[in-house]
């Protein structure tokens, strides 16, 4: 089933601080609650903290914007979630992903066209996301091309982009009208 557990809510059955949540998240971010935050607005003051987060290690980490929407699809990808593929690939192409590396990583395939900051971050994504830790070889090189703040954000973005794909699977949040599937299915 797909239907769309939490879809928008009417603005006249917002609460106050569901209302005041989603002011200040226009107010933060200059568009109205929209994607995972439809969800989250259940959860006003989690759904403004979250957006803070994901501000900061969208915009402020010191990973290279490229390197954070690449890491962004790795997540995507291992939580098969369509709507954030949807949102993050073509921003991670405009920061320089290319695109047959994109699509080895949508196909649920490791890229064999990445640079080496990519491989970093793949590597230390794939361990997390799948081991649930990052062996020594790929924490230390990881930590020599990025430093500790840079294992840190990566951790981070891996943290808080499965956090939202964890929401939007369980709100089984909608792609935009019209839009198609982005992630084929993975084949085991």
């Amino acid at each position: 089933m797909t239907t769309d557990r939490m879809p928008d809510l009417p603005a006249d059955a917002l609460t106050d601080a569901q209302r005041q949540a989603a002011a200040a998240f226009q107010a933060e971010r200059g568009v109205p609650v929209f994607g995972p935050f439809t969800p989250l607005l259940r959860s006003p003051e989690m759904m403004q903290c979250a957006s803070r987060m994901g501000l900061y290690l969208r915009y402020n980490s010191v990973l290279p914007l490229r390197i954070s929407e690449f890491a962004i699809l790795v997540v995507a990808r291992e939580w098969s979630q369509q709507v954030e593929w949807h949102i993050h690939h073509p921003i991670a192409l405009k920061a320089g992903v290319a695109p047959e590396t994109a699509q080895a990583v949508a196909e649920g395939r490791r890229p064999t066209t990445m640079s080496e900051d990519e491989t970093l971050a793949y590597d230390f994504s794939i361990e997390l996301q799948r081991h649930r830790g990052v062996s020594d070889a790929t924490y230390a090189a990881l930590v020599a091309r990025f430093g500790e703040q840079g294992a840190i954000d990566l951790t981070g973005i891996n943290g808080y982009y499965a956090l939202l794909a964890m929401t939007m699977n369980v709100a089984r949040t909608a792609l935009p009208e019209g839009a198609p599937r982005p992630l084929p299915p993975l084949v085991p």
